[in-house]
């Protein structure tokens, strides 16, 4: 059986290049670039688990909920209250940056309008209400509460410029 893969140039550059540092760091200091990468990969392993679950809750959401079902809901809504409400759900989910493109850009491909799309990513990456009481132990109620809110007014000002641009 033949593998073939395919890269683009950002993906084979950023490959080169992370070879070519790691190559420096180890004729540099190899012992510390040894430590360095075991740190990385237990760092990795604690977060498989963590990533793998989460990417299991999305495609079991979107085998629930098909993007095409998510277009129609979102499609027979004004823009207005589709955004609004896309962005409500974002400030409430938890997903990291890297699974919330991919779903966002499916969304997309599935018919949901530019604006609510950008208003969800944004919210769900600049908002945190799962992680308010956490942030608000490291930085307090105020600073928290003023953090999230201005975030979730530019989320909404991101989207709606991005409605205009796109």
């Amino acid at each position: 059986m033949k593998v073939r893969i395919r890269m683009d140039i950002f993906t084979l550059a950023v490959w080169i290049g992370t070879l070519a540092l790691l190559s420096f760091s180890f004729a540099k200091d190899k012992q510390r670039t040894k430590q360095a990468l075991q740190m990385a990969f237990r760092m990795g392993k604690g977060m498989l688990a963590s990533i793998l679950s989460i990417i299991f809750a999305i495609g079991l959401l979107l085998t629930l909920l098909p993007p095409a079902e998510i277009a129609r809901f979102a499609g027979g809504q004004s823009v207005f209250l589709a955004t609004v409400a896309a962005a409500l759900f974002g400030t409430v989910t938890l997903v990291p940056a890297f699974i919330a493109f991919p779903l966002v850009g499916t969304l997309i491909g599935a018919g949901v309008s530019v604006i609510p799309s950008v208003a969800f990513l944004t919210t769900l990456t600049m908002v945190g209400i799962v992680t308010f009481p956490l942030e608000k132990r490291s930085f307090g109620t105020k600073f928290t509460a003023t953090r999230n809110s201005l975030s979730f007014l530019f989320a909404l000002v991101i989207a709606l410029a991005m409605g205009v641009i796109l």
